[in-house]
């Protein structure tokens, strides 16, 4: 590891603002690919989820919160000033997930657009939620054999073209339908899964996919929390809710940097194949960030050596006469309890 500081000991969050305003956001965007081209290469062996399953590629986005008065190019309305991040997290198998494209945007572009720009021609099945699905979309995914899994609202049209009741205690349909109802244009016939989760809430899942049990449809969708689990652990770790800059340039730049910094993350943890986690991965770097590699390595290798032998039984004492020194206090003798 080890790279030239010079003598600079320290930065101010003022120097910081100002470096990551100045930044031109293509040459971060450019180092974020690089590192995800790294991660590919390194994880073309894992096949994805087990059961068949195989790769997902989950498709979100997280809101950053702005302060109203020093960003007004991202209002959205009273008490409402944020960005997003659109992400798509791969999942290369149950334990290696990482974005492979984001789309900052402001606030008000919606799922469906970050959507338009996210979903494109892979290996691996798309997972969205509600926010995703309309009936043009669908069909277009449809049309291009993109392989997808989407929730839509309960209220959401569909026109059923074979249905078939299961005897299962969760899921309650699983049917051919189209998804709309204008006439004018092709409709695409894709599948839909009905069932409840364990709180009784009904999913109305539409999926592409024929040729997977209806078991398998629900278990990929629930995957879906991986992209929830993968945001929180970005604005835990990375600390993305604390915002360096109140630009557009300085905001997008951070959120490079931050992605960027958990694919290097994930990468020292690929290359060595420690068992250690991120977490534990990402504080050695930081650690030994300005001191050699060698260091780091030994202490990424290093193993833990247990002096202690656990909690010890400690062995009963004879209780002690109470002293109560009758001189300085005044005891009042208890009353026997009434049986």
């Amino acid at each position: 590891m080890y790279f030239f500081t010079g003598l600079l000991e320290s930065i101010s969050g003022s120097q910081l603002s100002r470096r990551i305003n100045e930044l031109p956001t293509e040459w971060v965007q450019y180092l974020f690919f690089q590192v995800v081209g790294q991660i590919r290469e390194r994880t073309k062996p894992l096949a994805g989820l087990p059961k068949g399953i195989g790769r997902l590629a989950i498709v979100d986005s997280t809101y950053l919160r702005l302060p109203e008065q020093l960003s007004n190019w991202a209002y959205i309305t009273k008490g409402l000033t944020h960005v997003k991040m659109h992400t798509r997290l791969v999942v290369a198998s149950p334990d290696t997930v990482f974005p492979d494209r984001i789309l900052p945007s402001t606030g008000n572009v919606t799922d469906f657009e970050g959507a338009d720009v996210l979903v494109e021609e892979c290996d691996a099945t798309y997972v969205m939620d509600r926010g995703f699905a309309c009936h043009k979309r669908i069909n277009r995914w449809a049309k291009e054999e993109i392989s997808f899994i989407v929730r839509i609202k309960e209220k959401q049209q569909v026109m059923y073209l074979e249905r078939t009741l299961l005897n299962h205690p969760q899921i309650r349909l699983d049917a051919v339908v189209k998804i709309g109802v204008t006439s004018n244009e092709k409709l695409y016939p894709v599948r839909l899964v009905e069932y409840w989760d364990e709180q009784g809430h009904l999913y109305r899942i539409v999926t592409n996919l024929f040729d997977l049990s209806p078991e398998q449809i629900m278990d990929i969708y629930r995957h879906r929390w991986a992209i929830e689990i993968f945001f929180k652990w970005v604005k835990q770790h990375l600390r993305t809710t604390k915002i360096w800059s109140t630009k557009p340039q300085g905001i997008w730049n951070q959120m490079f940097l931050a992605l960027i910094a958990y694919g290097l993350t994930l990468l020292v943890k690929l290359m060595t194949q420690m068992k250690k986690t991120m977490r534990e991965v990402l504080r050695l770097i930081r650690t030994y960030f300005q001191k050699p590699w060698k260091e780091f390595w030994d202490e990424l290798h290093r193993r833990g050596t247990r002096t202690s032998k656990g909690r010890q039984k400690i062995p009963k004492k004879e209780k002690a006469d109470l002293i109560f020194a009758d001189t300085v206090a005044m005891i009042k003798p208890k009353k026997d309890k009434k049986s």
